[in-house]
C-alpha cells in the first residue's frame, strides 16, 4: 500500500482532510447500517438540537504503525464504553459498542494511506462523535442523531521533546459534583475555553482545576488527568466522581503496577499535598504524558524537583513503556492492541 505524499515530520496537531469517514443516522428509534463516505460536510437544520442545546459527545483515539509494519489501534473497546456512558448521561441513543469498534476499524482501513510510518513520531488521530440533528426549539433531547467518525494524521504533540510545562491553579470550576465532568460531553470543553485562553494570556500552559465543592482537592486540567509521583517513587492519581476516566491514565496505572512494579494509589489528592510530590504529569491520548515542572497558586510557585528541563525519571519510564506497547516494541497485555492489517 502506497502512503500519501505527506511530509510526516512536519505535521502539527491540526486537521487534514482524509478520504473517507463513517456516518450513521438514528431515526424512528433505530440506527441505520451506516456508510463510509467521501463527503466531509455535515448538513443539519438551523434549529438542530446540537446547535441550540449542545447535545453532543465525542471520543479521541489513535492508529499507529508498529515496529513490524502493522497498523493497530489502542484499546478502542474502552472508548466505545466511555461513549456509551456519555450518551446515557446526555439522553442520547447508544451506538452499539461492537459496531462502534467495527466502524473505527473501517475508517482506519479506508484511510490506511494516511497512517504515518513507524518512527515518524506521527499517528492517525480518530474523532468519533455524536450529536442531536433534528430541529428542537423546546428544551428536550433530540429525536434524531448522527454518529460520525473522521480521522486526520497528526504530528507528535511535543515538537523537539516533551519539555515540562507551567500550570496555574484555576479560579474557574471545570465540573460540579453530580455534573457531567465524568463524561466526554462537548459542553464541558466549551466551558473550559475561556479558562484556558485566560491561562495562556497570563503566560501559563494549562489550568489545574480543584474540586468545585471545597476547592481543596486536585481534579484534572481541561483535557487531561493528573498523575503524581511521590519522593519515594509511588504513583498517585486523583480519584473523584467528576473526573473524566482517562483511558491513558488507566493504562499507565496498569503499566506502573504490572510492568514497572511500582506502588500505585488512586485516591482523593489534597492540593496541600502537591508541594511534596517529586513529579507531576498530565495524561491523555494526544501526548500520553505532558510533564509539569511548575505549578503557580496565585503567585506562589510550587517547583517540582523533577525540574523544567525534562521528564522526571518515573514519568519517563511510564511514558517509554506505554508508547513501547502502543508501537509494538513491547509485548502488550491481552486485548490492548487491535490489529487492523
Amino acid at each position: 500500500m502506497e502512503k500519501k505524499n505527506i511530509d510526516w515530520s512536519s505535521l502539527g496537531f491540526s486537521y487534514i482532510q482524509t478520504d473517507k469517514r463513517f456516518v450513521a443516522n438514528y431515526k424512528d428509534g433505530a440506527w441505520d447500517e451506516g456508510v463510509l463516505t467521501s463527503d466531509p460536510n455535515v448538513t443539519i437544520s438551523e434549529c438542530a438540537c446540537v446547535l441550540q442545546y449542545s447535545q453532543s459527545c465525542f471520543e479521541g483515539l489513535k492508529a499507529y504503525t508498529t515496529e513490524d509494519g502493522h497498523i493497530v489501534t489502542f484499546r478502542p473497546d474502552l472508548n466505545a464504553a466511555r461513549m456509551k456512558d456519555s450518551c446515557e448521561r446526555l439522553e442520547m441513543p447508544v451506538y452499539p459498542e461492537d459496531k462502534w469498534v467495527d466502524a473505527v476499524v473501517s475508517v482506519i482501513e479506508a484511510n490506511a494511506a494516511y497512517v504515518p510510518p513507524y518512527g515518524s513520531g506521527a499517528t492517525l488521530y480518530l474523532r468519533p462523535y455524536m450529536f442531536g440533528s433534528n430541529a428542537v426549539i423546546g428544551v428536550k433531547p433530540a429525536d434524531e442523531y448522527q454518529f460520525r467518525i473522521f480521522c486526520t494524521p497528526v504530528g507528535p504533540y511535543f515538537k523537539g521533546g516533551a519539555k515540562p510545562i507551567t500550570i496555574r491553579v484555576c479560579d474557574f470550576d471545570r465540573a460540579a459534583p453530580h455534573g457531567t465532568g465524568h463524561i466526554k460531553a462537548g459542553l464541558n470543553y466549551a466551558m473550559s475555553l475561556y479558562a484556558i485562553m485566560d491561562a495562556h494570556r497570563q503566560g501559563y500552559d494549562e489550568n489545574m482545576y480543584l474540586d468545585a465543592a471545597t476547592r481543596t482537592k486536585v481534579e484534572e486540567t481541561g483535557g487531561a488527568n493528573f498523575l503524581f509521583v511521590t519522593k519515594d517513587g509511588k504513583v498517585v492519581t486523583p480519584k473523584s466522581d467528576s473526573i473524566l476516566p482517562s483511558i491513558t491514565r488507566r493504562s499507565l496505572v496498569y503499566v506502573a503496577k504490572e510492568y514497572l512494579g511500582l506502588e500505585v494509589e488512586e485516591r482523593p489528592v489534597a492540593f496541600e499535598e502537591v508541594k511534596d510530590f517529586a513529579e507531576c504529569g498530565l495524561c491523555g491520548t494526544a501526548a500520553v504524558i505532558s510533564p509539569v515542572g511548575k505549578i503557580v497558586d496565585h503567585g506562589k510557585e510550587i517547583c517540582l524537583p523533577s525540574g523544567m528541563n525534562e521528564m522526571g525519571p518515573v514519568t519517563k519510564k511510564l511514558y517509554d513503556t506505554l508508547t513501547g506497547i502502543q508501537m509494538g516494541r513491547l509485548e502488550a497485555p491481552e486485548g490492548w492492541i487491535k490489529v487492523i492489517r
